[in-house]
C-alpha cells in the first residue's frame, strides 16, 4: 500500500510539473489555443486543444453561430428539425463568398461545430496544401451529405450514426481553380501529388475532428473522408485513420 501511494504522489507530481510547462510554453509562444480553458477562435492557428473546443460546442449553437459570426463566416441558421435520436438543433448552411471554397452540393448544412471546423480544415489546412503542391487554390469541395437519419453503416440495430444529428459530412473531392477534380475513390492510392494532397488533408483533418475515416480505415469509406463532432472529442477521445 505504501508503494501504492509513492507511486501515485510521484504521478500527481508529474502531471503538476507538465502542467505548469504547457503554462509557461503557452505563454512565451503568444499560444492561447494550446491551453484547454482558453475559448476557440478561428482567427488562431491550430492549436493542441482546438479540436476538443470545437466539439465541445455541441450544445451551444449560440456561442457556436457568435464564433463563426467573430470571423466573419457568412451562414444561414437553419430550424431545428428531425426528433428522437435524429433531432438536431444548430445546423447551419454556408454563404458562398469571395475566395472561399465552395460546397457542392451548397445546401448542405451541417452541425456549427462541424462547419467551423470545415472552415479552420479550408483556411490552415486545404489551402494552403493545394498551394504547395499544385501552385492554385481549391474552389469547390464535393461532398456526399451531411444529415442522415440513420444508425452507424445503414444497420437496423445498434448506435446511431453521428449523421444523424448533422455532426458529420462525408468529403469526396476536391476541385482545383483549373477545373480538375481530385477524387478520393480515383487519386487517393499512389505516390503522386493527388495522394499526397489527399492525405495531407486528411492528416490536417485529424487536428480539428472527433472522427476522421479514410480509405486507409476500410471498404465502405473508400470514396469518402468521412469528418464528425462527436460530442467525446471534447475529452480528447479521437479517432484518425
Amino acid at each position: 500500500m505504501r508503494r501504492f501511494h509513492v507511486t501515485l504522489r510521484r504521478l500527481l507530481l508529474l502531471c503538476a510539473i507538465l502542467f505548469l510547462l504547457l503554462m509557461i510554453y503557452a505563454a512565451l509562444r503568444q499560444r492561447p489555443q494550446d491551453l484547454p480553458w482558453t475559448p476557440p477562435d478561428l482567427s488562431q492557428p491550430i492549436g493542441m486543444f482546438t479540436g476538443r473546443k470545437l466539439a465541445a460546442l455541441t450544445g451551444d449553437a449560440a456561442g457556436c453561430r457568435a464564433m463563426l459570426d467573430r470571423a466573419g463566416v457568412a451562414y444561414v441558421a437553419t430550424k431545428p428539425g428531425g426528433e428522437g435520436q435524429c433531432a438536431y438543433a444548430d445546423a447551419v448552411r454556408l454563404r458562398s463568398g469571395a475566395g472561399a471554397i465552395a460546397l457542392s452540393p451548397a445546401a448542405v448544412a451541417p452541425s456549427c461545430p462541424v462547419v467551423a471546423a470545415l472552415k479552420l480544415w479550408e483556411w490552415q489546412v486545404v489551402q494552403p496544401a493545394a498551394q504547395r503542391i499544385y501552385g492554385e487554390p481549391i474552389t469547390h469541395i464535393r461532398h456526399l451529405g451531411s444529415y442522415s437519419c440513420r444508425r452507424m453503416y445503414g444497420r437496423s440495430q445498434g448506435d446511431f450514426s453521428e449523421h444523424a444529428t448533422a455532426d458529420a459530412i462525408d468529403i469526396s473531392a476536391f476541385v482545383l481553380k483549373d477545373g480538375r477534380q481530385v477524387s478520393l475513390l480515383k487519386d487517393w492510392k499512389g505516390e503522386g501529388m493527388d495522394a499526397e494532397f489527399l492525405r495531407t488533408v486528411r492528416d490536417g483533418a485529424c487536428d480539428l475532428f472527433s472522427t476522421v475515416l479514410s480509405p486507409d480505415y476500410n471498404a465502405a469509406h473508400r470514396d469518402h473522408l468521412h469528418l464528425d463532432q462527436a460530442e467525446r472529442g471534447a475529452t480528447g477521445w479521437r479517432a484518425c485513420r
